[in-house]
Formats: C-alpha cells, sequence, structure tokens
C-alpha cells in the first residue's frame, strides 16, 4: 500500500493514540482495584502496578503529542478511561488491566514491525516506543504474581 509521508505520520499517531486508551483503560482498572483491597495490597499494587502503569501512559502520550508538534499535526487530548462496571472484582479488574497492558503491547509491537516508525517517524518517537514498550513488558508478569497472592 502506497502512502505519502503525511498519511504515514497520521496513521502512526493513530495507532500510538490506540495504545494509549489501553493503557488508559489498563490505569483505571488498576485504579478501581486499588479502592477495593486492604491497605497493604494497595501498596504494593500501587507500587508494582499503578506507578509502572502510570509512567507508560505518561509516556506514551508525552511520545504522541511531541511527535505531534514536531511535525505540525493536531494534537490529541485523551480522557480517563472507565474501569467498568463497579460489580467487578479484584481479579476481573487486574485480569482487565492485563490484557489492556497486552492490546497495548501488542498494538505498538505491530506499529514497529510496519516500519512505519522508521519510514516517516524520527529517533525520539522510536525511542519513546521503546521506552513504552519496556514499561509494559513487566506489567504482565506483576499482574499475574499479584493476583496469585490475593486473599492470601
Amino acid at each position: 500500500m502506497s502512502y505519502t509521508g503525511a498519511q504515514g505520520r497520521e496513521q502512526l499517531l493513530n495507532t500510538v493514540a490506540a495504545a494509549i486508551e489501553q493503557i488508559g483503560l489498563a490505569l483505571a482498572c488498576v485504579g478501581a482495584a486499588y479502592e477495593r483491597v486492604d491497605e497493604q495490597t494497595a501498596e504494593r499494587l500501587e507500587r508494582e502496578l499503578f506507578l509502572p502503569v502510570q509512567r507508560a501512559y505518561g509516556r506514551a502520550q508525552r511520545t504522541h503529542s511531541e511527535f505531534a508538534r514536531r511535525h505540525g499535526l493536531a494534537p490529541r487530548s485523551f480522557t480517563a478511561a472507565s474501569a467498568g462496571a463497579p460489580s467487578r472484582s479484584v481479579r476481573d479488574l487486574l485480569d482487565g488491566a492485563s490484557d489492556a497492558v497486552s492490546a497495548a503491547d501488542t498494538t505498538l509491537a505491530t506499529l514497529q514491525d510496519s516500519m512505519l516508525p522508521v519510514e516517516v517517524g524520527d529517533p525520539e518517537l522510536r525511542s519513546g516506543l521503546q521506552e513504552v514498550r519496556l514499561l509494559l513488558g513487566e506489567l504482565r508478569g506483576r499482574v499475574r504474581e499479584l493476583t496469585r497472592t490475593l486473599g492470601r
């Protein structure tokens, strides 16, 4: 498929935005789970999940907005996601967070594999995407471990 540089940059930004929305969903799920656990588990959840997801979310947004600015494209605002029904259990919320992190990571991996970031991107964009993926890469295992030890 042939595209112009401008079309490629728009496609790239839309794909990064889709990943940001998934990370935002993960953040909402972890935040909702935080509200439903005891203090000790909440501290662990904050340290091991919430802060890294928050960092990935912020880094992804910064990567998106800086790339848009460098190329004269309209910046995008991202709204807070909803964790879904209030009746969801802590396990369901953490599973939702893990699924969202996995979806975001897959979206970014597919983008990187497409070579679009090389063709129409720049080194700062590629670095930002790599940093976000590194932050996301550790989270699924942390969610599994935390879920495994819930209620013990």
